[in-house]
């Protein structure tokens, strides 16, 4: 299995194979490098080399009572792509891990080391309902996650998967129980500390700052009918910070949409890196 050891002795684990030019991605909430597991398959075969870690205190990587916030996130794969001495890389994230890829290429992507970004369904400039932020996701919905992930985040997570994460709510969605159980088996599989810490990392954290500052071109994909992180109020709102930046909307397409349309979203991100 292989891990890297960051400075305050938590492991961060990752898989990578393949050859090329890197792809580094980044998981959302509460999952695991696995949730890239078709997006991995798919570019490798188109010769890239692909990198996906797991987050601290998430999948296989160590428990994490501390640093579960963006900054230390973003330094966790800073460590990770130093280990592996990447360079010219693209950088993906979805959700939780949109914001992270954000908040890595703005501190630590220059020199070269990253040549393009693309976020799917993330939650930049800030997902949270604050004053500067008015639309934003009320404090009674983030208060709601924080409940259901303390008093039962085993029948929390089984609901969050086989509803609004994949639209499987939607009338006449068509259901993928292996989707859902896939992403409950990532789910479970994290420590519940640093899971309940990142609710606050991935509702609160301002990243008007970072999209701003990033030179790089930047691909923003969103579905329409995220219920989860709503475009209208992410990525509508994101595209008019960052300079290179280019917003590409999917009708009908939920939060998880890297999943339930792979097709589309790998063949769109291709498109982009190969542009």
């Amino acid at each position: 299995m292989s891990t890297i050891t960051v400075k305050d002795g938590t492991q961060i684990f990752y898989k990578e194979w393949g050859a090329g030019q890197p792809i580094v991605f980044h998981h959302g909430w509460p999952l695991s490098g696995d949730d890239w597991d078709n997006q991995m398959m798919f570019f490798a075969d188109n010769g890239f080399r692909v990198i996906a870690h797991d987050r601290r205190g998430h999948g296989r990587s160590s428990p994490s009572a501390k640093g579960n916030d963006m900054d230390t996130y973003a330094a966790d794969v800073a460590a990770v792509t130093t280990h592996l001495g990447l360079r010219n890389a693209v950088h993906i994230g979805h959700s939780t891990g949109g914001g992270e890829v954000i908040r890595y290429v703005a501190r630590y992507g220059g020199n070269g080391r990253v040549a393009k970004a693309v976020t799917i369904g993330a939650i930049p400039p800030i997902l949270g309902k604050t004053p500067g932020n008015p639309n934003g996701v009320p404090p009674e919905a983030i208060a709601g996650i924080r409940a259901g992930v303390i008093a039962n985040r085993a029948q929390f997570y089984q609901d969050f998967a086989t509803g609004p994460f994949y639209g499987f709510n939607r009338p006449g969605a068509v259901v993928s129980k292996g989707i859902s159980d896939n992403w409950f088996r990532q789910a479970m599989a994290g420590d519940i500390k640093a899971q309940y810490d990142c609710i606050g990392a991935f509702t609160d954290t301002d990243f008007t700052a970072d999209l701003k500052s990033i030179e790089q071109p930047v691909l923003l994909m969103h579905g329409e009918d995220d219920q989860i992180a709503p475009v209208e109020t992410t990525s509508r709102l994101a595209i008019k910070l960052l300079k290179h930046g280019t917003l590409k909307t999917y009708p009908g397409f939920p939060h998880g949409m890297a999943t339930t349309h792979a097709d589309v979203i790998n063949a769109d991100i291709l498109a982009f890196i190969r542009s």
